[in-house]
């Protein structure tokens, strides 16, 4: 499976979901969908997701994160990615593009004025569940390698800095810091 190919998946399970914004029915539904590939493309389904992880690790989403969950552990910066793959291609590549763009879409809007917030662990499970839904085995431990890039050091500042978050990320400021 390559990049494309999973990015169908998760736009398939996106249009199968009652609501495409529930990350979880999103996971739900790829998982199946996935499931039904053969064994060699599910565990390449692996490298092509935390490929994604990679290309998404960045210091500007990061902030991102924390301004919109109110916080942002390690942990949740891996779910709070998860849950922008269940937002499908389109708006992860904006996104990782431009951190600031989420401020635009209707969910974060919502999350910002109910306090909810923004991530989906189980989308790091897909290929893990596949997998084991078709096989009945884990995935192989050589499934995937994954090398995060190093982080950008001007963006190595106190994320609870309010006025510097505001210069860096206005739009979501607007709707989480004031």
């Amino acid at each position: 499976m390559n990049k494309q190919q999973f990015w169908q998946l998760i736009e398939a399970a996106r249009n199968q979901a009652s609501n495409p914004d529930d990350g979880e029915d999103v996971a739900r539904r790829a998982t199946s969908q996935l499931a039904t590939h053969p064994a060699e493309e599910i565990v390449a389904a692996q490298q092509v997701l935390w490929g994604l992880m990679a290309d998404s690790y960045t210091n500007p989403l990061w902030a991102a994160a924390y301004v919109i969950n109110g916080g942002c552990s390690d942990d949740g910066f891996d779910y709070f990615r998860g849950w922008l793959i269940a937002q499908g291609r389109e708006a992860f590549e904006r996104i990782v593009a431009d951190p600031d763009a989420l401020a635009e879409l209707p969910i974060v809007r919502a999350s910002a004025a109910d306090g909810l917030d923004l991530e989906c662990e189980e989308v790091l499970s897909i290929v893990w569940n596949a997998h084991l839904v078709a096989t009945g085995k884990q995935l192989p431990d050589d499934a995937c390698t994954i090398r995060y890039p190093e982080l950008d050091p001007t963006w190595n500042f106190d994320f609870d800095d309010h006025s510097e978050m505001t210069r860096r990320l206005p739009r979501l400021a607007a709707l989480y810091l004031e």
